[in-house]
């Protein structure tokens, strides 16, 4: 059926995350795409500021947005799962591609190719690895919210997020470990 895009969109608030770890305060991909887009923005703007980028931050803020909406249909796969087996992550990137065609298909066929670069049709490597790293900084953010809240559980995964952050050599989320990370522990008085 046609014209259902948007009422699909809405129904990121019922996917949850981190279904395999136990949760101080649960987290929808709704709650996370917005924090993945406004972070994202910002290292775009970080890359335009302080690295002489020319990189389009409103353009990068919506590819966060849509990030994880093919777990509407999907899911969302614990990371363990997802990427600990070659053939499962490939299926599994099969399978949201086929999401995907099917969440575009729910818009009028004029609308259809304007938002298919949210949908992988972004050719950009740039911008989709600015919103990979805002991806990754979303679920350190979440990680240290759970330590704060006295939840052991999301340790070892900030530490292997902080790793692959590292590894991404994406100067711009760097800075933004840097400068605005730290806050993320204080509480509302210290900030």
């Amino acid at each position: 059926m046609k014209n259902t895009f948007f009422a699909m969109m809405s129904r990121m608030k019922y996917i949850k995350r981190w279904a395999l770890m136990r949760n101080s305060v649960r987290e929808n991909i709704s709650e996370h795409s917005l924090e993945v887009a406004i972070i994202a923005h910002a290292l775009a703007v970080i890359g335009n500021l302080r690295l002489g980028k020319n990189y389009n931050p409103e353009h990068i803020a919506m590819l966060g947005v849509y990030h994880d909406c093919t777990e509407i249909i999907t899911g969302d796969m614990p990371a363990p799962v997802k990427y600990d087996n070659e053939i499962i992550n490939k299926a599994y990137k099969e399978i949201e591609k086929e999401a995907a065609l099917r969440i575009i298909n729910m818009l009028p066929g004029d609308m259809q190719e304007y938002y298919m670069c949210y949908f992988g049709g972004e050719k950009d490597q740039e911008a989709l690895k600015l919103v990979k790293a805002a991806d990754k900084l979303s679920a350190v953010i979440k990680c240290i919210e759970e330590e704060k809240a006295g939840n052991r559980e999301f340790i070892c995964a900030k530490n292997s997020l902080m790793d692959s952050i590292k590894k991404m050599q994406c100067k711009e989320a760097d800075i933004f470990c840097d400068e605005f990370l730290g806050a993320y522990g204080k509480t509302l008085d210290e900030l």
